[in-house]
This record gives structure tokens, C-alpha cells and sequence, in this order.
């Protein structure tokens, strides 16, 4: 890649986007790194306590940790589309993980809704997804018509992580005439064409990021890496190597799930390493983060978070998140002011010199200057987080130090954040009329709203329609 060229187009479209040493920095690659169902203290930089990630602690040492991170929804599907699209999955009725056990889903990501991909590709970037999609699997969802120039991975929310395990099983249902088949078992992909796959599926995702980065600095534009891991998400499969790392574990989900983050971890090292080898370290924004929480009955940890993966508590969609990029990014610090994995689409726009297309729809805010001077980037402004759950909603909202949060039919809770992160003391009754407006605020933010575009099963469209959802005249009432 030609650096001069990069540092030429940086200074007609930013016209001022500087460094920490006061130099005009040219536009940044960018790699975004997300980990499925990670939990908030399964990383070391995080505070974990058993599990070792040396490569991401060096990473997060090397530039600044967001300690109030959020996703824009505690699961896979919707988050996922939140945060490629830059807006509440609501907006645009995808509330409910796509889903895909074998039949024909037509269903996807409105084509309407221009993608991060998209802009940053339409702004001159050479433009990569490695792993899972979830975003819908017809040709008019397909990442490579969604802003990915190269597209390697499974479009599914899950897949087996050893290839003799799930080539066996597809194989086997394939010669028995079957015509449908399981996300899980599917043969990965590589721009819509099937590829057979001979690694522990981490390390393979970790492998095509390495090649991405490899082809993307042979060329004369920046690029974006999105790299999608589906670990440490089930099932529970780890290289006994990996879970050899961990002699102190005892529990057999916890040491197995160790083994999967040590692998991602390790997967990290290596792309870190091909950076530098291509000499594209210095000016890469390498982003990581969970798109939610750690699911507890499966080895995550969330401590000192409330509950996890699924949850509207801090556990569900707070996330172990850090910023990295060389002179340009604080080196050792710790951002605690409120952001939203929203915020990456106008972030990274602005970074890029990328225009976001005419009437195109933003639910964030971009960051970048708040976060260098230290203030908050949405003071008074809140963030959401919405669930439904068998015809009733789990709702909460965070606003600077404040939280509302509410179940079904409970009345409303109020913490306070920043004296109590594990949300166990409930100040509603102190603070009435905060929770009166940051209520109204919620309410307002449902308006914005679509009815769901698809479900997760027949039984939950059927439990929606039958207790006729979503209910908010009643879910955002103060009593």
C-alpha cells in the first residue's frame, strides 16, 4: 500500500483530523474485532480472573478501554444489525434473531438500510467480513452486496468448530436426500462459494483476517476489516490445547469456554503480527468488543454486572470493550462516559472522510472529538436497550449516571451507575420525578418503532399476536 497516497486523500476530505503528537493523521484502516457472547470479565484488561488474553491486555494497555460500553441489543441478531446499520434494530422491525433450522428464510436486514460496508467502501475503502453474517441469507443480504468486497464465513448464527464433526453430519444428511440443513453443520464460504474448511473454525476466521490484511495492503486504499467471531458462543468446542492453558479451571463449560477465548485471543496475536508485517500497524484503529453479554449457564462471567446475555441489566448489553491505534488513540487510559456501538457507523465515517448517504437514518453520534477531550458525547442524551420475552418486554435506558429499568408488569427501577454498577440498590423512591422524565424519554424513543419484520419461531409470532404485543401504553406507564 502506498502510504503517501493514504496521507494525500487524508488531507482533502478530513481537513484536520490530528494525531496525539499534533500531526495531520491520514485515514485510518480500520479492523473492527467482535467476539460473540463474551462476557464483560472474560478478558484480562477487563478484570478477568482465570482467563488469560496476553494479546488483547496488550492491545487495551496500548490504547484506551471503554468502561461504559454498550451494545444496541443483549443478543446476537439485532445487535449485529444495529451496529452495521447505525441504528436501534426496532427502527426497522428486527427485534428477533433471524432463524434458520433448516427451511427457507427469506427474511434479512432491510436492503433500505445502507451499511456501514457500504459507506466506508463507497469512501474509497477495500472492504472485508470474516466469520458470522446473521444478517439474512438471500442474494440482496449477502455481505457482498452489502458493503464487503470479500466476504469469507457462514451466514448463519452459529456454526460447529471442528470441520470433521460438522462435514460428517452434513455429508451424511446430504446422501439421505435431504434438502435443508442446519446453520450449524453448513459448509463455510468464501464469496458465495463453498469452501472446505480443515481448521478449528476460530483459527480459520483468524487465518482469513491475516490473508484480508495481506491483500488489502498490496493496494492503495485503506481498509476495513469487520471480523466477526463466533466464539465463545455454543456450542462449546475448544482445542485441548487451548484448554490446556487453564489446569485451575475445575468446571468443564468454564474451562472449555476459556479455551475458546484463548483461541480468539491467540487469533488476535496473529492479526496483530501481519499488521506490522504489511506496516500497516501504526495506522490502524482496531476496535474490539461483544456484540452482548456472556450467557451464564454457559461459562460466561459478567461480574460485577447484573445477570447476562439477554438481559436489559448492565449484564446483558454492556460489553469489555478498547480503542488501539497508535499515536492517535491515548495510550493507558480509561474512557467512562456512556457510548453505543451505534456510534461506530458516524465514528468511522467521520474517520474516513465517508458522506452518509441523504436521508439515511443515524441512531449514534460521532465520538471521536468528545473522546479525545474527555467530556461525555450525548450529556442528558440516553441509550436504550429493549426485549421481549413471551408476550411481555424487558425495557431499561441509561442517562449519564442514572439507569431506568423495567420487567413486565414490576414498577420501574432507578440506580445509580456510578456508586452501583451491579444494580442493588433501587433510588425510584428518592428520585420520582427522575424516573417520571427519563421514562417519557423511553416512550418517545418507542414511537420510533416498526412491528417485527420476522421471529424466532412460529411460537413466538403466534405468543406476539396472541397477547397482543408490543403493549407500550402499558410497559411505558409510571404508576
Amino acid at each position: 500500500m502506498t502510504f503517501n497516497l493514504k496521507s494525500l486523500f487524508a488531507g482533502l476530505v478530513l481537513g484536520g483530523l490530528s494525531s496525539l503528537n499534533g500531526a495531520e493523521a491520514p485515514r485510518p484502516n480500520i479492523v473492527l474485532i467482535l467476539c460473540d457472547d463474551l462476557g464483560y470479565a472474560d478478558v484480562g484488561f477487563n478484570g478477568s480472573k482465570d482467563i488469560t488474553t496476553p494479546h488483547l491486555d496488550a492491545l487495551a494497555k496500548g490504547g484506551t478501554i471503554f468502561s461504559s460500553a454498550y451494545v444496541t441489543h443483549p443478543f446476537c441478531g439485532p445487535s449485529r444489525m444495529g451496529l452495521l446499520s447505525g441504528r436501534y434494530p426496532h427502527a426497522f422491525g428486527a427485534p428477533f434473531n433471524i432463524s434458520h433450522a433448516g427451511g427457507e428464510v427469506l427474511d434479512g436486514i432491510p436492503v433500505s438500510e445502507t451499511l456501514m460496508g457500504n459507506v466506508l467502501q463507497s469512501a474509497g475503502y477495500y472492504t472485508g467480513a470474516v466469520g458470522k453474517w446473521h444478517l439474512g441469507y438471500k442474494p440482496e443480504f449477502h455481505p457482498n452486496k452489502r458493503g464487503f468486497d470479500d466476504y469469507y464465513g457462514f451466514l448463519g448464527g452459529g456454526h460447529m468448530y471442528f470441520p470433521e464433526k460438522f462435514e460428517a453430519i452434513y455429508a451424511r444428511q446430504k446422501k439421505s436426500g435431504k434438502k435443508t440443513f442446519n446453520d450449524y453443520i453448513l459448509p463455510l464460504e468464501h464469496n458465495g462459494k463453498e469452501v472446505k474448511e480443515t481448521e478449528y473454525i476460530t483459527d480459520a476466521l483468524s487465518r482469513e483476517a491475516v490473508r484480508f490484511v495481506k491483500e488489502a495492503s498490496a493496494k492503495d486504499d485503506p481498509f476495513f476489516l469487520y471480523l466477526a467471531y463466533n466464539a465463545p458462543h455454543s456450542p462449546l468446542e475448544a482445542l485441548p490445547e487451548d484448554m490446556a492453558k487453564f489446569p485451575e479451571i475445575k468446571d468443564e463449560k468454564r474451562k472449555i469456554y476459556a479455551g475458546m477465548v484463548y483461541a480468539v485471543d491467540r487469533g488476535v496475536g496473529r492479526l496483530v503480527e501481519s499488521l506490522k508485517e504489511s506496516g500497516e500497524y501504526e495506522n490502524t484503529l482496531i476496535v474490539f468488543l461483544s456484540d452482548n453479554g456472556g450467557k451464564l449457564s454457559l461459562g460466561g462471567n459478567n461480574f460485577p454486572l447484573s445477570q447476562g446475555k439477554g438481559s436489559t441489566k448492565e449484564g446483558g448489553f454492556r460489553v469489555p470493550m478498547f480503542f488501539h491505534w497508535p499515536k492517535n488513540v491515548p495510550a493507558g487510559k480509561c474512557y467512562e462516559y456512556p457510548v453505543s456501538a451505534l456510534d461506530f457507523y458516524p465514528t468511522f465515517s467521520h474517520l474516513a472522510g465517508a458522506k452518509t448517504p441523504e436521508g439515511k437514518k443515524l441512531d449514534g453520534k460521532n465520538i471521536w472529538a468528545d473522546f479525545f477531550a474527555g467530556k461525555s458525547p450525548r450529556p442528558g442524551g440516553l441509550i436504550y436497550a429493549l426485549r421481549y420475552r413471551n408476550g411481555l418486554s424487558e425495557v431499561s435506558a441509561r442517562q449519564d449516571e442514572w439507569k431506568i429499568y423495567r420487567y413486565a408488569n414490576t414498577p420501574w427501577k432507578l440506580f445509580n451507575l456510578d456508586r452501583d454498577i451491579s444494580e442493588k440498590k433501587d433510588l425510584s423512591a428518592k428520585h420520582p420525578e427522575r424516573v417520571k422524565a427519563m421514562v417519557a424519554e423511553a416512550k418517545k424513543w418507542s414511537e420510533t418503532h416498526t412491528e417485527p419484520q420476522w421471529f424466532d419461531t412460529p411460537l413466538v409470532e403466534k405468543n406476539w399476536k396472541d397477547t397482543g404485543m408490543p403493549k407500550y401504553e402499558r410497559l411505558f406507564q409510571v404508576k
